[in-house]
């Protein structure tokens, strides 16, 4: 926890600085700025934005890959809205005198060089802290099973750390000696920890152990659960967690917190109605793409599930053939069964905009977990425990699961996939959904739908 909150500390106060300099140098150089002339308070609300974005791109995170072209366009796209931002808060929304309204062009290259002077520090740090982490072990406490999956997970997640799993067994048994002989390596620094992981079995932990467990964690050695680690580290719950009770056990956020889904239905008939008005003309060249391609209609209709499991008509633009039939109920790559122009607009998400009326009329939100076609419902609730928690809240346009894990294509990313739904439906909040706004963004820039 010491050095997450160091390691915030530290970039913040860079964020900080080299916005201060940035617009002040540009200023000089531009001479808005003379002599010893200074910008300081004025650049609180330029201030608040930067921050407020990479907050919501995780790039005050540890564990966020600075190195990956998707975190650099999302580092990009953050600081765009950032600038957005200033100039409307200076220009719009202000009426009386203020040091940056003198140069447009002063707010603009700031933001230009702003950018790349962040993402360059960021990606320094993340290369060195990277090949001293690599080296880190994440070490699992449980059954061996439970540690064979954790191992597994953690390579398909993306991790190179090493994992150890020992498994404590009755009071002197050997497993139990072995689970000693680790965190004695821990304690001695023989072993370079990244975290220790326990699976949610308390039979197992039994009083020496747990207390030298609750003495490591007061030294500073990151502890979890299992099911924690899974939320600070992936953001998402795993399944093996889920029964019938737990929704009563744990609770959830959007159950204790109505004021804030009624302020989210106020917000989405605000921005849906205002997407459907700007969106006019592009909505009338969209159509008429789909119509030239092979003169068939051009939105599509199919019913889905909605919140509290009651079925909808969604509406989409076509991008499939007319005599593409039933077929796979999933879409592959290069499917045939794709027009040309459905091919960009699944690319670009484009395809989804009439759900905008959806959103208007009440039947979806913009943000959510993916409105599921009532057949796929069906199937999926006979296969997969507790797959009707994700209908507690609407369904979206966008949501965690879709920015976060790609196209589904069988029953294995349906469960991966609800893994990251629950957690936004667990977690609910205008946070989570602004940066979902974010990444949305950056997927339809790079044209990652299918």
């Amino acid at each position: 926890m010491r050095k997450h909150l160091n390691r915030f500390l530290v970039f913040l106060s860079l964020d900080l600085f080299f916005l201060v300099a940035i617009f002040n140098i540009v200023g000089w150089l531009r001479g808005i700025l003379i002599n010893d002339q200074w910008i300081l308070w004025p650049l609180a609300v330029p201030a608040l934005l930067v921050v407020g974005g990479f907050y919501l791109i995780d790039a005050y995170k540890r564990s966020t890959d600075m190195m990956s072209l998707n975190y650099t366009s999302e580092h990009i796209i953050a600081v765009f809205f950032a600038l957005i931002g200033t100039l409307l808060f200076t220009y719009v929304f202000l009426t009386g005198d203020y040091p940056l309204q003198q140069s447009r062009g002063v707010i603009t290259l700031s933001f230009l060089l702003y950018a790349p002077v962040t993402l360059a520090y960021r990606r320094y740090a993340y290369a060195l802290g990277n090949a001293l982490r690599i080296r880190n072990t994440l070490v699992f406490i449980g059954d061996a099973e439970s540690g064979r999956g954790f191992a597994a997970e953690c390579a398909r997640m993306g991790y190179q750390q090493p994992v150890l799993y020992v498994s404590p067994a009755e009071s002197g048994g050997d497993g139990l000696q072995t689970v000693d002989r680790v965190l004695d390596g821990v304690e001695h620094g023989e072993i370079r920890v990244e975290a220790i992981v326990l699976h949610e079995n308390n039979r197992d932990l039994h009083a020496p152990l747990s207390q030298r467990l609750v003495e490591l964690f007061f030294q500073g050695v990151p502890t979890y659960t299992l099911e924690l680690f899974h939320q600070v580290y992936w953001r998402k719950i795993p399944l093996y967690r889920l029964n019938q009770a737990w929704l009563f056990q744990e609770g959830f956020q959007i159950a204790r917190e109505p004021v804030f889904e009624r302020l989210k239905r106020i917000s989405d008939i605000a921005l849906s109605l205002f997407a459907l008005i700007l969106g006019s003309p592009l909505f009338a060249a969209i159509a008429l793409a789909i119509w030239l391609d092979d003169r068939g209609p051009v939105i599509f209709r199919q019913t889905r599930i909605g919140k509290n499991r009651v079925p909808f008509r969604l509406l989409k633009f076509r991008t499939m053939r007319l005599n593409a039939g039933e077929g796979d109920a999933y879409t592959q790559a290069g499917d045939r069964r794709i027009t040309r122009t459905g091919r960009f607009l699944r690319a670009s998400r484009l395809d989804e905009l009439p759900q905008m009326l959806n959103v208007l009329i009440g039947d979806m939100s913009l943000i959510g977990p993916r409105a599921e076609w009532d057949k796929l419902v069906e199937r999926y609730e006979a296969e997969i425990p507790c797959y009707h928690f994700r209908h507690l809240v609407k369904p979206g346009i966008t949501g965690w699961a879709q920015v976060n894990y790609p196209y589904g294509a069988n029953i294995e990313d349906t469960l991966r996939k609800l893994e990251y739904d629950l957690y936004y439906i667990r977690h609910f909040s205008f946070f989570i959904d602004a940066a979902i706004v974010l990444k949305t963004i950056h997927i339809m820039l790079f044209g990652k739908g299918r």
